[in-house]
């Protein structure tokens, strides 16, 4: 059996969703071990024009939110991106996860053809769906996940590569 858009989209996205769970949770155990401001953490970031960790995670969280929207043509929530603390992002993440997971799998059904168009102020491009899940949608989330993952691993967080591939399980 093929591969399909929804097995190659909201099943990904939801599991490495859970994985900025995990590394927040390693976060709030290394601040409390070694006495740092959680929102030092929050506020962190590699480089002075890149979003910090808090900005990181909502890109992740729009940038799967917006490819279902785009393949689906379904209307996705919208989120303030004001989070400034710890739950607030634990309360973004499990949103954009309960979104994700109540889009049913023929809402995806053959999105693989569907035409997608994105705007970069003056520059425009065109997509075919599946094309833009592979080639834009993902690579673009997963750059913000291992944004986030590489803030923390800088801030003397003690991730690994395992924390970053997540759990195996089922």
């Amino acid at each position: 059996m093929p591969l399909s858009m929804y097995q190659a989209s909201i099943p990904v996205f939801v599991r490495a969703l859970n994985v900025l769970n995990g590394l927040l949770d390693k976060a709030e155990a290394h601040a409390a071990d070694k006495g740092v401001a959680l929102s030092t953490l929050v506020n962190a970031r590699l480089a002075p024009d890149m979003y910090p960790l808090s900005g990181q995670i909502q890109r992740a969280s729009d940038g799967a939110k917006f490819a279902i929207k785009r393949l689906a043509g379904v209307d996705a929530p919208s989120f303030e991106d004001n989070e400034t603390t710890f739950p607030e992002l634990r309360k973004r993440i499990a949103d954009t996860i309960a979104w994700l997971q109540s889009v049913p799998a023929s809402a995806l059904e053959g999105s693989e053809a569907r035409t997608v168009q994105l705007s970069f102020g003056e520059h425009k491009q065109s997509f075919q769906g599946d094309a833009y899940l592979l080639t834009f949608a993902l690579p673009n989330f997963f750059f913000h996940v291992t944004t986030a993952y590489a803030i923390l691993r800088h801030s003397g967080v003690p991730v690994g590569k395992m924390d970053y591939l997540g759990s195996y399980a089922g």
